[in-house]
């Protein structure tokens, strides 16, 4: 690789992951590698491109000029590698998908196992956010692929996935009268919110249906939900497609008042995906294998 694009590359992650350390471990290089990369190039040109404080790593005014310039010749770079793969029939290359807990839990697993069959030098990298950090991260080209909640930027190309409903999830002494869970009685109930900046599925069913929820606790953890519910600390919702093979002593039932979200997978331009990206594509069925 031209070692002037191994410093774009230095930057780039430096940026995008805010500091010299995660950018070192993730490029395998040491921490002042990266610094002195980094360092060489501000050299080159005769400008200063970061500028270093307590709150962490800042691009200069000169640095943010120059970004996207940088930005731009990776990414041609990387589209580069991705066609010269795809002439050697896939033998390497790196698909970045951004995800949430039940995807990567519950679907992410049985597609990335039937593509591995058939593309076993293809790597994978996830990053796990709310849809908003995933949105955030396809624009920016952190990851190639996203799994979100449609709807979603207008920008996106997207493939329906399919519709996850929302389910009342109660303790396991919970008394069930009936086959499905009345939503009025969420009104004023002990609740466990799953919620990220007022950013989830739950905060849009309360203000449809005006419920008002006596909320006691309020996480982005699916998995803590379903804890502090089994303990008897209130009840909650979640997606269906989270509850799937729960080993909590939880019970999970249809609300009155049906409400899902509509699970896509978001790119900025399918067209434009690298191969491994675009082939990694046509095992999304898997999901349900």
């Amino acid at each position: 690789m031209d070692t002037n694009l191994q410093k774009y590359i230095a930057l780039i992650e430096t940026i995008d992951l805010g500091s010299f350390t995660k950018a070192a471990e993730k490029l395998n290089y040491s921490q002042s590698g990266i610094s002195r990369m980094i360092n060489d190039l501000e050299k080159e040109w005769n400008i200063s491109l970061l500028e270093r404080n307590k709150s962490g790593l800042t691009l200069t005014s000169d640095g943010k000029f120059l970004y996207p310039y940088i930005k731009n010749l990776n990414d041609d770079y990387q589209k580069l590698n991705s066609v010269v793969d795809g002439l050697h029939g896939l033998q390497s290359g790196t698909i970045r998908i951004g995800t949430f807990s039940s995807v990567a839990t519950h679907w992410l697993p049985k597609i990335m196992n039937a593509f591995k069959k058939d593309y076993p030098k293809i790597e994978f990298e996830l990053l796990l956010g709310d849809y908003h950090e995933i949105e955030n991260w396809i624009v920016n080209g952190r990851v190639d692929l996203g799994f979100v909640r449609n709807p979603t930027l207008n920008e996106f190309d997207t493939i329906y996935l399919e519709d996850d409903p929302l389910m009342a999830v109660l303790p396991a002494d919970y008394p069930i009268n009936s086959a499905v869970f009345d939503i009025d009685n969420f009104n004023n109930s002990n609740f466990i919110l799953l919620d990220k900046n007022k950013n989830s599925d739950i905060t849009s069913f309360f203000e449809k249906y005006n419920i008002v929820a006596n909320t006691q606790f309020t996480t982005w953890d699916d998995y803590a939900v379903m804890s502090m519910v089994e303990s008897g600390l209130g009840i909650s919702i979640l997606p269906k497609l989270i509850l799937k093979r729960t080993s909590y002593k939880i019970i999970s039932l249809p609300l009155s008042q049906q409400f899902h979200r509509e699970i896509v997978i978001a790119m900025k331009d399918q067209d434009t995906l690298s191969l491994a990206s675009q082939k990694f594509l046509n095992y999304l069925d898997y999901r349900n294998k």
